[in-house]
């Protein structure tokens, strides 16, 4: 459901605009009443879709607004406010506090896990190769159409590949299909659980859920509360925005509208992934090359470095140490701008964690989605194409802007590497979606990938397929191409690898 405008993410997206809309016009006596009116504003009997499930919904938004306020979900055994704590939430500060992604009890319907069933498609055919290739004996003829016996039932799904009519369908779970690290069980009721032990953030489960269930917390509210304030605030805009907010908004749009928000200036990440394609490059030839290390490991997605620490930990060390290029760009705009806030804006969820990390605080004081800035666009009545800056973006070239999909990050290393090392050889390799991330790892513990440059993406398609993300990964994709393409420089000089970021 990536990408697709659903009910679901349009409920979600008028959530964070309402919140936005009270961030920015409530004041300090109307806060709790606001927030307390923003269900019921939005989920009603006078809304057709909903006039059988209103309760429902309405719970579901509820929580979804607890969420976007930065706060957590209330218990289920006790009665709480729905505004209970946010004088820990009105604020212009506030960190994100795991767990982030978090499953909405109300919501959840509770789907089967892993279940085969026969459907009416089913013909009663005289050959039943249901019947005949199933180990267990599990399938028999009730009626004249195929019955599966579930407690005989092993899920080896032969009765599927083997049926001519397609009459046997797989129920799964949406959001355990979409977890590439099996960090989803069942609770007692059977609902969605999620082991935040195993979870690295991803958002995938959360976008994939077709009840909404499972949403994140966000940081809008406290973002726009610092904007109002009237400090120095400065945005940094991760190169997989293109296309996001319309096919016809290009960089001057966005970087006009985003001043009229409030923010003082606007920088490329792309800036921080130059800066990581160059040290990585040289990180590869003095480390790998040499034979000082068996491969390298990118660092630049936060979900693919959670799960390296979290199912690899003795393959750590050979994750790049170098910055991410948020923190990377975060530093260059505090040596800058000493006193400024800055604000990541990106396609990622997992993002909002690595800011909460201590040894990056001090350089990312805000992380938002795409989804999130065009809910701030919305609740200001911000028509994107009204708007159109002076000059462009400048800060990068096209090798870091190509980081947004999966492969660009391996292929901006091996460009400079090509460009300062031209006689070393370069063996990439890379993934995309934590479960083929794992199959990756688990093969160069085995050591099937020495030598190799190693890029790893959590969200299928890259950066362009995050769980922040506005539009479908092919647009995204296309988009992010000829942007890469328009760049003035291809390549980063290699003057850039003198800046001090340390």
């Amino acid at each position: 459901m990536r990408g697709l405008d659903t009910p679901v993410r349009e409920m979600r997206r008028k959530v964070f605009e309402e919140i936005a809309r009270v961030a920015y016009h409530s004041t300090p006596e109307s806060l709790n009443a606001d927030i307390e009116a923003i269900p019921y504003r939005l989920v009603n009997e006078d809304t057709e879709n909903y006039r059988e499930r209103v309760y429902r919904i309405r719970s579901m938004v509820s929580e979804q607004v607890r969420l976007a306020m930065g706060m957590s979900l209330r218990p289920e055994d006790k009665p709480v406010h729905l505004t209970a704590g946010i004088e820990e939430s009105n604020i212009s500060d506030k960190y994100y506090e795991p767990p982030l992604m978090q499953v909405i009890p109300s919501a959840c319907s509770a789907c089967e896990e892993n279940k085969y069933e026969v459907s009416n498609q089913c013909k009663g055919c005289f050959a039943h190769p249901c019947k005949e290739v199933c180990p267990k004996g599990a399938i028999s003829m009730v009626n004249g159409k195929s019955y599966i016996d579930q407690s005989k039932c092993i899920k080896c799904g032969k009765c599927k590949a083997h049926c001519p009519y397609d009459a046997i369908a797989k129920k799964e779970r949406p959001c355990q299909r979409a977890c590439g690290v099996n960090a989803i069980s069942s609770d007692v009721f059977g609902r969605a659980h999620i082991d935040t032990d195993k979870c690295v953030s991803c958002g995938m489960c959360m976008v994939s859920c077709p009840f909404g269930a499972i949403s994140d917390k966000s940081q809008i509210f406290q973002l726009i509360r610092c904007l109002k304030e009237g400090g120095e605030v400065v945005a940094e805009i991760a190169p997989a925005f293109v296309g996001q907010f319309g096919p016809y908004i290009n960089p001057r749009n966005i970087k006009a509208a985003l001043q009229e928000l409030g923010f003082s200036q606007v920088y490329e990440v792309a800036l921080g992934a130059d800066i990581g394609a160059i040290s990585e490059a040289h990180h590869y030839v003095n480390e790998v090359v040499t034979g000082n290390l068996p491969f390298l490991l990118t660092s630049c997605c936060p979900s693919w470095s959670m799960l390296t620490k979290k199912y690899f930990p003795d393959l750590v060390d050979r994750v790049s140490q170098e910055l991410t290029p948020m923190v990377a760009t975060a530093r260059t705009i505090k040596q800058e701008h000493p006193n400024a806030k800055v604000v990541f804006i990106g396609p990622c969820a997992a993002k909002k964690l690595e800011a909460m990390r201590t040894t990056v605080r001090s350089d990312v004081d805000f992380v938002i989605t795409f989804e999130e800035l065009q809910a701030m666009f919305d609740a200001k009545d911000i028509d994107l194409s009204q708007f159109e800056a002076e000059s462009s973006f400048h800060d990068a070239t096209g090798a870091g802007r190509g980081y947004a999909a999966a492969g660009g990050v391996a292929a901006a290393i091996e460009k400079c590497i090509n460009e300062y090392y031209p006689d070393v050889e370069v063996h990439i390799e890379h993934a995309e979606g934590l479960a083929e991330c794992k199959k990756v790892l688990a093969l160069a513990k085995a050591g099937k990938m020495n030598g190799c440059l190693i890029e790893g993406m959590a969200c299928p398609g890259g950066c362009i397929g995050g769980a922040g993300t506005n539009i479908e990964i092919p647009k995204a994709k296309k988009a992010l191409k000829d942007f890469v393409s328009r760049s003035s420089k291809q390549l980063p000089a290699k003057e850039l690898e003198e800046i001090e970021l340390k």
